[in-house]
């Protein structure tokens, strides 16, 4: 494999500081609650907060301040999301069998969490599509209450009403003006206005990140997400065009976005190369994308198809796209990645958008043992068994035997006390 294009440095780092501050966030919000929020919003927000909840009247306000044609859309997508997550529901099954052995019952239920945090990101762009990602599965799932968190939009001073607009759309039942690492501390542990969750999920910043990982154990959380990621593979035989484009769309989220290419014809890398820089001056966002695809992209060369295979399946991208003359064939291959885009046709934006497959996804290569958020996420298979008197004693013998090996004799006591 030949490296054609480097990344310049690490896009993700704990730093102790990093550390030190997101658990001073959390002890304020532990010890002060509202009065910490409204402090730490006014302080990294830079807006005042007067209502930590956002009421109904404030979410019909916002449906007035967005066009038609976005409620719309934002209706559409939703619908699309809620249509898969309730085919993935269909998959899911509860069990009761009857063991091997006599009088022995065996099962698992599936029981939705009681309540669950959502994280909508604000930084530089609304994302009311994180919005319905979070919440429509969760609802379909059975999620008895839904809370969602997003920090105040400079420009309107509260939640940007798209945002908002979405969360009302997926069937959020309280929304909460607030973000950082200040939220999930707000979540986890409650304060006079917000009540604890038992599960938090979403995207953030670093500090939003390393909030969800020292909270974990008090909570549920899906993953601990690092900057996004693309990895395309391609193999000269499609459009430089739309290989170029889904790399700046990539790039464009953040400076610290990761976009790859591993190709196994040079001609075409080169192209790729070219076209980006074409593009970005006929984008708004240009700047920021190529900054991020100069400092964290990369160009892989591989000597053949299997050598981009076995690349991709130990990066474990985030997205992963497939540019090939038989994308299909190539996509059985592939096995770590958090959401699959199969043939020149598909691009991420899709995905992240109205395609219906769900855009939160394991990162940092984190994609080799974990999944995206989806219906199950919400959903805690939870294990039963029912034994008879027949069944006691058929299985007394291997019980007593294991908890005496184990030292244990109160186990084993609670078994030979019920065969007197």
């Amino acid at each position: 494999m030949q490296t054609i294009k480097k990344a310049a440095h690490k896009t993700y780092e704990r730093t102790p500081e990093l550390i030190r501050s997101v658990e001073s966030i959390i002890k304020s919000v532990k010890e002060k609650g509202d009065d910490a929020l409204k402090t730490l919003s006014e302080k990294f927000d830079g807006i005042p907060l007067k209502n930590i909840k956002v009421s109904r009247q404030d979410i019909e306000e916002a449906y007035k301040l967005i066009s038609p044609e976005t409620i719309r859309h934002l209706k559409f997508a939703a619908s699309q999301i809620e249509f898969y997550a309730k085919k993935q529901l269909e998959c899911l099954k509860e069990l009761e069998i009857p063991s091997k052995v006599d009088g022995v019952t065996l099962g698992h239920r599936l029981i939705p969490v009681d309540a669950c945090g959502a994280y909508v990101p604000g930084g530089r762009y609304p994302l009311p599509s994180t919005a319905l990602m979070l919440a429509i599965p969760a609802k379909v799932a059975g999620v008895k209450r839904i809370a969602a968190v997003s920090p105040a939009s400079k420009k309107y001073g509260k939640i940007h009403p798209a945002v908002l607009v979405a969360m009302d759309i997926a069937g959020v039942n309280e929304i909460y003006c607030v973000g950082g690492a200040q939220a999930v501390g707000a979540l986890t542990y409650g304060t006079s206005t917000i009540t604890p969750v038992d599960m938090i999920v979403g995207p953030g910043n670093r500090y939003v990140t390393e909030a969800k990982r020292q909270v974990l154990g008090e909570v549920g959380i899906d993953s601990l997400a690092g900057p996004s990621e693309v990895l395309i593979i391609a193999d000269g035989t499609t459009h430089a065009d739309y290989t170029a484009m889904d790399i700046l769309a990539q790039s464009e989220h953040d400076p610290n976005a990761r976009a790859i290419l591993i190709t196994t014809d040079k001609k075409y890398a080169e192209e790729v190369e070219e076209k980006i820089k074409k593009y970005v001056k006929e984008l708004p966002t240009g700047e920021t994308a190529y900054k991020s695809w100069e400092d964290n992209g990369i160009i892989l060369l591989a000597e053949n198809e299997n050598e981009m295979v076995d690349a991709a399946n130990k990066l474990a991208p985030e997205h992963l796209e497939i540019h090939t003359a038989d994308s299909v064939k190539l996509s059985g291959r592939l096995k770590n990645y958090g959401s699959l885009f199969i043939g020149e046709y598909t691009p991420v934006a899709f995905g992240d958008y109205c395609s219906g497959t769900n855009h939160t996804l394991p990162t940092m290569r984190t994609a080799r043992y974990s999944n995206g958020v989806y219906v199950g996420t919400f959903i805690k298979t939870s294990f039963y068994q029912h034994i008879t008197q027949t069944g006691c004693k058929n299985l007394a013998d291997t019980c007593m035997h294991l908890a005496e090996v184990e030292g244990l004799m109160a186990h084993q006591k609670s078994v030979s006390i019920r065969l007197e």
